[in-house]
């Protein structure tokens, strides 16, 4: 394409693309100056029960939730059972993956982290439990409903766990059939479901 072909830039308009150019970098440098991240530093000599991707951070979360609902503190009491629900189910994730990983490889291994997998399969559902226990107690049943099928279809109805989920849906009306009953299947042995659940509602 030839020269001549461009569009012709008045003087006025040249000296105003040289000053806003000329301004450019220092608007920009000022602007990364105020939004600065605010660094904070991880003290690394914390002790390990203490870090929130353990099966004990997820114990000790439920037994700060039980001293809440002991204080009738139910909105701090759902907080620490919502935060043990959500790590201990990413947890129980994060050992099935490891587990799959290590089949055929290391047996050993593989069965350690299934069994921690399980371990932290069963705290999710205890806090999960707990949640709409919580709910309940606050008049909350629509919370508690969907937390409670939840528990049943990850312990099985026949585990002592979904036995009393299923208890606490008949008391709110949701099912109209008492569980076990006589004649009924026997309480399984086996262990409970790892599978992926719902994420919290709230």
């Amino acid at each position: 394409m030839p020269l001549n072909t461009f569009p012709r830039w008045s003087r006025p308009s040249l000296l105003l693309g040289v000053l806003l150019l000329g301004a450019l970098p220092r608007a920009v440098f000022a602007q990364n100056q105020s939004n600065s991240p605010n660094v904070q530093i991880v003290n690394p000599t914390s002790p390990p029960s203490l870090a929130i991707y353990t099966l004990e951070g997820g114990k000790r979360l439920i037994d700060e939730a039980a001293a809440a609902v002991n204080k009738q503190n139910y909105a701090v009491a759902a907080r620490k059972l919502l935060e043990a629900r959500t790590v201990m189910n990413q947890l129980s994730n994060f050992y099935q993956s490891l587990n799959a990983s290590f089949l055929g490889i290391d047996n050993t291994a593989a069965d350690s982290n299934r069994r921690r997998a399980l371990e932290a399969a069963q705290l999710r559902d205890q806090a999960t439990f707990q949640l709409a226990l919580v709910y309940r107690a606050n008049n909350q049943p629509e919370l508690a409903v969907p937390l409670l099928v939840e528990i049943i279809r990850s312990q099985n109805p026949t585990r002592e766990l979904g036995q009393k989920a299923y208890q606490q849906l008949l008391e709110l009306g949701f099912v109209d059939v008492p569980f076990p009953r006589t004649g009924a299947i026997p309480a399984a042995t086996s262990p409970p479901a790892t599978s992926t659940n719902p994420q919290p509602r709230q």
